[in-house]
């Protein structure tokens, strides 16, 4: 399998071709970094220093796409350049190197690095000081240092900002997908919430029409149809004003609109009077204190729904709504007649269940709904019931109405 190289970056390739054109230019001229007559230059003439400029050249194409193999065959270069005249332009695309190595390179190679050229440079200064015994022997360590340390630092300098604005940027993108979760669930839970507020006032209310209106033309009675056109007119004005405080509440979102469409436990009465005008045969047994806001809500929202339930596919009989305060808990009881109903009075899409469901786990209560025996323990005696039990808080207490009912 042949051995595919990588692709070098556009500006790795204007890098390699301005630094040979660069070093032609000033190997054309004449100028070199050391004089031939140093004892160090081994291969002496203007030739030989090109081996080194167009390998390390060739190394500027790799800076990018394998730095670590580009700094290696540098490195090398530059050996080979010593023992030349020299280059400066050679000198220079090597600190390229060195910069791009840490910058561009592995992690690990990042951090080893800086640490391998600044001791090379204290070794550069201390041996040939200890050898020559000279001051201009610490100049060589200052040369290495500015050939290796100096790019090296500066590459690694760099890359922490690259690394710090990259974690930076990281975490705003993870904000913005945390913020957009949060709005997200926010308007999920605020169409949860109207649809259980828009099902529990107009349901009960359009119940009522739909029995009172199939009553009205199946029976051929005209003070049955005055009556049962009295009771849809009646639910129609009041689910009619229920709409209209939910539009308004949902178009200009005023906090003062908010209480005209929240009902307390006050209104247990005339919900059961309500319930009684629509044909159920209703009994309240409510004994309850200091219960705070959002229960009240939930548990007037669950009892008008069962009542809502109880008129469209209970059978004759009485219908039994029960609420007990605890000390910790407002436990609802709503009882009704289970019947063998082929059909109900009123069609339903069983969100009722559900919105009473939800209503129990926001507040962290518990919420059932089932038929079982009778006090009799009859068949016959069959009741469909409905429990919930909505836990009580402190920091809400204070802020509930108070009085005994």
């Amino acid at each position: 399998m042949a051995l595919r190289l990588p692709r070098p970056h556009r500006f790795d390739v204007w890098a390699a071709l301005a630094g040979l054109l660069g070093g032609l230019l000033l190997w054309g001229i004449g100028l070199g970094t050391r004089p031939a007559d140093e004892p160090i230059v081994l291969f002496d003439g203007r030739w030989p220093l090109l081996v080194p400029l167009a390998v390390t050249a060739g190394c500027e194409l790799l800076r990018r796409a394998a730095p670590r193999t580009g700094l290696l065959l540098g490195t090398l270069a530059l050996a080979a350049d010593t023992l030349t005249r020299g280059s400066i332009v050679t000198l220079l695309m090597y600190t390229d190197l060195m910069y791009a190595a840490v910058l561009y390179g592995p992690p690990a190679s990042a951090r080893r690095i800086p640490w391998i050229t600044g001791l090379l440079s204290i070794a550069a200064s201390l041996v040939p000081y200890a050898v020559w015994r000279v001051p201009e022997a610490l100049l060589i360590g200052v040369a290495v240092g500015i050939l290796s340390f100096a790019p090296a630092s500066t590459g690694l300098i760099v890359r922490n900002h690259r690394d710090a604005a990259e974690a930076a940027r990281l975490r705003a993108e993870q904000t913005a997908l945390l913020a957009e979760m949060d709005r997200t669930q926010a308007v999920t839970a605020e169409r949860a919430r109207m649809a259980r507020e828009l099902h529990d006032m107009v349901a009960n209310h359009l119940s009522a029409i739909a029995i009172h209106s199939t009553a009205a033309l199946s029976l051929d009675d005209g003070n049955t149809s005055r009556e049962a056109l009295t009771v849809i007119r009646e639910n129609s004005v009041q689910g009619l004003a229920e709409m209209r405080r939910l539009i308004g509440i949902l178009r200009d979102g005023a906090g003062d609109r908010e209480p005209a469409a929240t009902p307390t436990l006050d209104g247990l009465g005339a919900l059961v009077e309500g319930a009684r005008a629509n044909g159920l045969d209703v009994t309240l047994d409510a004994a309850y204190d200091s219960v705070p806001a959002p229960v009240e809500l939930a548990a007037y929202r669950i009892v008008q729904e069962s009542l809502t339930n109880a008129l469209k596919h209970a059978a004759r009989g009485e219908v039994s709504v029960r609420l007990r305060r605890r000390d910790d808990a407002l436990d609802i009881r709503v009882t009704s007649p289970y019947g063998d109903r082929d059909t109900p009075r009123a069609p339903g899409s069983g969100a009722g269940l559900v919105g009473m469901r939800e209503r129990a786990a926001l507040l962290h209560g518990t919420f059932e709904a089932g038929p079982e025996s009778g006090p009799d323990g009859t068949a016959d005696g069959k009741l469909w019931v409905v429990r919930a039990r909505l836990p009580l808080t402190d920091t809400d207490t204070d802020t509930a109405r108070g009085g005994t009912r």
